[in-house]
């Protein structure tokens, strides 16, 4: 029997810290058991009274949601609060200066690239600027249902640019300011944007990024394919005036259209500092988020305002134990969906007091994350594994320099996190004392889906744990059979909850082949999903990387788990290989801590760790040595690129959202020819 407030080593449960507990919003898992029973019987109820806490120009008219997931009887469509009136940006903002008196409130500390960067800006700063930026925005010709384009880095006119669109109902599209010039042409094509937002340049570490010439580049591109429909390209001097002074602006000369291009401090802060929100429909668009890429064409995620708006908030709210003294802080960037609901929308909609960080980890120094825990006291802090997988290679010293006292509950988001950096960022960054909630979500689902709740979860590191209100998990065999208790399969949705993506813009066929098609009546995530005995959920990895060796299917997550257990390794990345018996192969990146060496001793170590881990069957053939991996510049490893290097293909395909590029060669002169 464990005790609640004990580890049981076995098991590698851990239960939430009482003090936690005392005033969690849900305090104990009878809790969670009873609300979560409520959001699935209830869900009309339920809903209602989460939409009781903002405001709406009119109400609904019927019932909060009706949908269709069954792509064999009709269309697949969801709809949440329909005929209900109301306004995103009001409610994140104007709610929150006016209703609740927080206009003097930190609504953001902002961190730039280099420690003697930093603002902070408050509810009523943020909601002026906002208005300015509408304004601006309007001047140029933007009107409801507008697509608006914005490549920019981590700074606050980042955040006033979405929530200006929000504002007057145009549709956001935010693009990475790191992807290549073809990968922003290509979003602004789809989208058909007529305004982009971007910057005249950026560092990331010592890196340089000339945004403003490969917008240009972008714009080109668009042109050269008939397609050009920006009207407007308005740029911030953040890097040669804010930031780094006139004498730099040299290094980042560009074309500059007069007909086209537009300062922002010349637009935007001449203009008024108030503009009336525009009243939207719960079912209008709020923005489209492009997925990355990696293969084929890029999908355009659509989400839409009122299910979004209350979805980001509950989960916020539950999930980060959000209280109104906490500091928060999502290391992620506003470019992918993480950002928009847990940087923006969700923090703002709860009046939160957020970090908004524009660096990396290790620059200027591998304390960085730290020293801005410590400086601001965040309580709440929600990071990525690779960031976690990598500043683990440098070991608690660089921690022991900072005072991390102010954190009650760590998060970790983009990939299911292994066992032994879980461990690490528990026992190491929250001292042994904060619950780590794993989340897992994706771009479409518009916020958490699997996750622990803080005061309530008995933690597992590893697993997602358990299902957010409203949401109805399922594992589904590969025959579409519904599997009970403990079993493996694919991960799957029942029923949708008010955050989930309505479409992929412009491309109903491509929403329902993509997500609808393969199970009817379901919503197929794309990832494997094993649940075990006590009804918690492990994410084994996306169905793709699955690998079918000698009849049997491996899960590449669980792999690179057993590797990153032995204490030579820092992160592990698995791929398939084809093989004359097996059918597939394992294939093995390795990237080693520092200090250690790889040799034929410390391979035959990871294969004995893989066979007494899962299995002989799991055993690799091949064991590389990799000083990196292909990561995006968000810190996703693409595998693609590691399958096409195992598999010795010489056409890898664009690789310009590569952080580092250069790893490539590096890695494909390092081919294991010979099996390990």
């Amino acid at each position: 029997m464990v005790v609640p407030g004990q580890q049981n080593t076995e098991e590698k449960v851990f239960y939430p810290p009482e003090d936690l507990r005392v005033d969690a919003h849900v305090p104990d898992l009878n809790s969670y058991r009873a609300l979560y029973k409520k959001s699935i019987e209830e869900p009309e109820e339920f809903w209602r009274d989460v939409a009781q806490e903002f405001y709406w120009k009119e109400p609904p008219s019927g019932r909060m949601l009706q949908y269709n997931f069954d792509v064999t009887k009709d269309k697949v469509q969801i709809k949440f609060m329909e005929g209900a009136k109301t306004n995103m940006c009001y409610n994140v903002l104007d709610r929150n200066v006016l209703d609740r008196n927080l206009g003097t409130k930190v609504a953001f500390h902002w961190e730039g690239n280099s420690p003697d960067h930093h603002l902070t800006i408050t509810y009523s700063q943020l909601l002026k600027q906002v208005c300015r930026c509408a304004n601006a925005l309007k001047q140029m010709g933007v009107q409801k249902g507008d697509r608006v384009a914005i490549y920019l880095p981590m700074i606050p006119e980042l955040v006033y640019s979405m929530l200006a669109c929000a504002r007057i109902g145009a549709v956001h599209s935010i693009v990475f300011a790191g992807f290549s010039s073809e990968s922003l042409a290509e979003r602004i094509m789809d989208a058909q944007c007529t305004v982009l937002v971007t910057a005249d340049g950026v560092y990331r570490g010592e890196k340089l990024i000339k945004l403003k010439q490969i917008s240009d580049e972008a714009l080109d591109h668009c042109r050269e394919k008939g397609s050009l429909t920006v009207q407007k390209c308005l740029v911030v001097k953040h890097h040669a005036f804010r930031i780094h002074g006139n004498d730099t602006c040299n290094k980042l000369q560009t074309r500059w259209n007069a007909e086209c291009d537009v300062w922002w401090d010349e637009a935007v802060d001449s203009e008024s500092d108030e503009c009336d929100p525009e009243w939207m429909d719960a079912e209008d668009p709020l923005f489209i988020l492009y997925t990355s890429g990696s293969t084929g064409k890029p999908k355009g995620v659509l989400h839409t305002i009122a299910g979004y708006l209350l979805y980001t908030s509950l989960t916020f709210k539950y999930v980060f134990d959000h209280h109104h003294d906490d500091i928060y802080w999502c290391t992620a960037d506003i470019g992918w969906i993480t950002g928009h609901s847990y940087i923006t929308y969700g923090p703002l909609a709860n009046g939160a007091t957020s970090v908004l960080f524009e660096g990396i980890p290790i620059h200027p120094h591998v304390g960085r994350f730290w020293e801005i825990i410590e400086k601001y006291s965040v309580s709440k802090f929600y990071t990525a594994p690779t960031a976690i997988r990598l500043l683990m290679k440098y070991g608690r010293e660089p921690l022991n320099k900072y005072d991390l006292s102010s954190l009650r509950v760590l998060g970790t988001v983009g990939e299911p996190i292994n066992p032994e950096a879980w461990l690490w960022y528990h026992d190491a960054v929250g001292q042994g004392r904060c619950p780590v909630v794993d989340t897992f979500w994706q771009t479409e689902t518009g916020g958490h889906v699997l996750t622990p709740l803080p005061g309530a979860t008995p933690l597992k590191p590893g697993s997602a744990t358990l299902p957010f209100f409203g949401v109805l998990p399922t594992i589904l065999n590969e025959h579409g059979e519904e599997l009970e208790g403990e079993a493996e399969g694919y991960l799957v949705f029942q029923r949708p909850w008010p955050g989930i993506m309505r479409g992929v813009y412009g491309n109903q066929e491509r929403f329902e082949n993509t997500y609808f098609r393969k199970f009817p009546g379901f919503y197929v995530t794309g990832d494997g999903c094993r649940r075990d005995k006590d009804g918690y959920y492990w994410i084994t990895g996306r169905i793709d990387d699955m690998l079918n060796v000698s009849g049997h299917l491996l899960s590449t997550a669980e792999v690179e788990a057993a590797l990153s257990e032995h204490s030579a390794v820092a992160e592990a990345a698995v791929v398939s290989r084809p093989h004359s018996v097996k059918g597939e192969c394992l294939y093995c990146f390795v990237t080693l801590k520092d200090c250690r060496e790889f040799n034929h001793t410390l391979m035959d170590e990871l294969k004995r760790k893989v066979r007494e881990k899962i299995g002989p069957i799991a055993t690799p053939d091949f064991i590389q040595n990799a000083p990196g991996l292909p990561k995006t510049r968000s810190g996703k490893i693409m595998r693609r690129v590691l399958r096409q290097i195992a598999r010795n293909e010489k056409d890898l395909g664009d690789l310009s959202t590569l952080a580092d590029p250069n790893i490539v060669e590096v890695l494909l002169s390092q081919r294991c020819e010979a099996a390990a």
